[in-house]
């Protein structure tokens, strides 16, 4: 591929691309230690209930997997293609599942420290409460999507089709959106595809976002859930 596509790359890019990718290992690496080596000291001091020990397993396992899905997603970028002049790229699947591993370990271990550094609120379960929990598990799944959808859209390099927003080129539907046969295959291998549904996956967290945060204000909270309601609010307009 070098000498069909990047012949003019010089050695201080090339220097930049390997550090990024070395710098990116040792960091999952000195991640990997972070989990592994306090949890074998904290498990030996008996420092760890029964269910934590069952979730400090659970995290260090999913930290391994997660470093195992890593290099096979590079493998994926290696692949010889005799028939291929394209730009070598990794599997946007694997890209996505590399990705949506990140985003688990990264929820379950806030999750467990949360829990074990703040004190658990005993709210009455009334019919309102119930409804803004299940509200705001469904804008969890629809982010986890989104931030998903991305992971495609890097891995086809995506966003380089159309540039402009909120219509993609001059139409609010583009014409090569069902290019691809079978249908269902659009929505993991057409650029086009890819980057309209990140767009509208994009639209709509930030609308249940706003709509989860309009409900809570109607249901008398603490002041912690508060915070953490407008924060939510806070970064997705940011983002």
């Amino acid at each position: 591929s070098f000498h069909s596509l990047n012949h003019d790359m010089t050695l201080p890019e090339f220097k930049f691309i390997w550090y990024m990718e070395y710098s990116h290992r040792m960091w999952g690496r000195a991640v990997g230690l972070a989990y592994i080596l306090p949890a074998a000291y904290f498990w030996r001091r008996g420092w760890l209930s029964r269910p934590l020990k069952g979730r400090v397993l659970a995290l260090c396992a999913l930290v391994c997997f997660q470093g195992l899905l890593g290099w096979y997603m590079v493998k994926s970028g290696l692949e010889e293609k005799p028939d291929s002049y394209d730009i070598p790229r990794v599997s946007q699947y694997r890209l996505a599942a590399h990705l949506g591993s990140a985003l688990l370990l990264y929820s379950a271990s806030l999750w467990t420290g949360l829990s074990l550094l703040l004190p658990q609120h005993k709210l009455p379960e009334t019919k309102q409460l119930l409804r803004l929990r299940q509200y705001a598990h469904g804008t969890t799944a629809l982010i986890f999507l989104t931030a998903l959808s991305g992971a495609f859209v890097a891995g086809l390099d995506a966003g380089l089709v159309y540039n402009s927003f909120p219509k993609m080129g001059e139409r609010w539907i583009p014409d090569d959106l069902l290019a691809f046969s079978p249908v269902l295959r659009n929505i993991f291998e057409n650029p086009t595809t890819v980057q309209f549904d990140h767009r509208i996956l994009g639209i709509s967290s930030v609308t249940a976002v706003t709509a989860l945060y309009l409900f809570s204000r109607k249901i008398p909270l603490p002041r912690r859930t508060r915070m953490a309601v407008t924060s939510l609010l806070a970064v997705a307009c940011v983002q």
